[in-house]
């Protein structure tokens, strides 16, 4: 790269991405998609019937899971913080750790929450609280298992 254009940086100002921020980076792309397609009619069922928040929003992304406006708002963030936070190997650790955290906690929500109750603000229904429970162990497991390959020069790191 030259002068005026230099190479993208990462964790501590190295060039290379390790994999857990590529992970991150990922993971915080599919949810700004997703929060995108939850406000498309067409993707999202029952568009018409999108609220604000609450248990009364009929609207499915992709017609299987619930969103609100509130929903989708929620999943623009996460996708930003993901983005955000990939610029690091620890912040994109501590935020897929740290997020699969907050969707183990929203699957047992949805197990307890009675689905048609006003405590149903998100909302969610079945699909969502699987989802929940997949995207927490896919996140968690990746922060947890994914290691530095390279040292702040871009030399492979030696793992003992």
């Amino acid at each position: 790269m030259t002068a005026s254009h230099p190479a993208p940086t990462s964790e501590s100002g190295s060039k290379f991405r390790t994999p857990v921020q590529k992970a991150a980076l990922a993971v915080g792309a599919v949810f700004l998609a997703v929060g995108v397609l939850g406000f498309v009619p067409g993707i999202t069922t029952h568009y018409d019937q999108l609220t604000f928040a609450g248990h009364h929003s009929d609207a499915a992304l992709l017609g299987i899971f619930n969103v609100s406006v509130l929903h989708n708002l929620v999943h623009l963030a996460f996708g930003v913080a993901g983005i955000a936070l990939a610029r690091t190997f620890n912040s994109a650790r501590s935020y897929l750790i740290g997020g699969g955290v907050v969707y183990l906690v929203l699957f047992i929500y949805g197990l307890v929450v009675d689905h048609d109750s006003s405590a149903n603000f998100v909302p969610v229904n079945d699909a969502d609280n699987w989802l929940h429970l997949g995207l927490a162990v896919a996140m968690i497991a990746l922060g947890a298992a994914l290691r530095r390959t390279r040292d702040d020069t871009g030399q492979p790191r030696r793992h003992r």
